[in-house]
């Protein structure tokens, strides 16, 4: 992607990100739900012109998509898709990679989420390498004859149970809809995807005051540098707190907040 596309598909993966940040969010579910809005969008190529129209309101854009994917797929899927049609694009086939590309990475949101990823990662790299060793299997599984379901079937009885449920579906939805690319190149490109999202770190900061855009960039290079990873700042803003910043990365929790100093103390006059 290039040009307006470049930067459309980036704010995409921001809103995407704050949105799994939430783990009230069903990333496994808003990852199929991700997928099935791909495949409509590769189907009818006259929607996604229409819906990449630049000389459309963004807003009418949004409006139609809502319209068509209400009651289809959920709330979360339905405002990232509004919002992904709102941006400019470069071509109509830019919005559904674009989309395709937050499926996966909302499937590996997932597995991140259940402490999976490396394994998920891991396996892919095994799975291509399977494939590349076995022309049989290649073949089988890239020939554009070969019906789609026994492509999936044949991917599940090599998968299923042996393998994270994360990679089972992300290499069924590769193989079963390639979209014109070659095996090698898709297992490459989640690869890509399953590297990112490992090296991406998400810490919920809560202050008694906003922090100011300086505070922040502190904050965020004395964390990535504690932790030898990207982080990505979730800010909250609590009165209750009274004063100083609680940080809590993964389940390791920084408390440096004036409340809990004082719970502390009245543990121990109490203890």
């Amino acid at each position: 992607m290039n040009g307006a596309s470049r930067e459309a598909l980036a704010s995409a993966r921001e809103r995407l990100d704050a949105l799994t940040d939430n783990t009230s969010v069903d990333a496994a579910k808003l990852a199929e739900e991700l997928a099935a809005v791909t495949a409509l969008l590769d189907r009818e190529v006259s929607l996604r012109r229409v819906l990449t129209d630049p000389a459309q309101a963004g807003e009418a854009k949004a409006e139609l998509a809502a319209r068509l994917l209400s009651g289809q797929v959920g709330g979360e899927t339905v405002d990232l898709v509004s919002g992904m049609v709102r941006s400019r694009w470069s071509q109509s086939r830019d919005l559904v990679d674009a989309v395709e590309e937050l499926a996966a990475t909302a499937d590996l949101t997932a597995a991140q989420r259940a402490g999976a990823l490396d394994n998920v990662e891991d396996e892919l790299f095994r799975f291509g390498r399977i494939v590349s060793s076995s022309t049989e299997l290649r073949a089988a599984l890239t020939d554009r004859t070969a019906n789609v379901s026994a492509k999936g079937e044949l991917l599940r009885s090599l998968l299923g149970g042996k393998a994270n449920p994360v990679t089972e579906r992300l290499v069924v939805r590769l193989v079963t809809a390639p979209r014109g690319r070659s095996l090698e190149a898709g297992l490459e490109s989640l690869s890509k995807l399953a590297a990112a999202r490992r090296n991406r770190m998400v810490a919920v900061v809560t202050t008694a005051v906003p922090l100011s855009d300086q505070q922040k960039q502190r904050l965020g290079a004395v964390l990535a540098k504690l932790y030898g990873r990207e982080m990505h700042l979730n800010l909250d803003v609590d009165p209750e707190v009274l004063g100083g910043i609680s940080v809590l990365v993964g389940d390791e929790q920084i408390d440096g907040t004036i409340a809990d100093r004082i719970a502390e103390a009245n543990r121990r006059i109490a203890g």
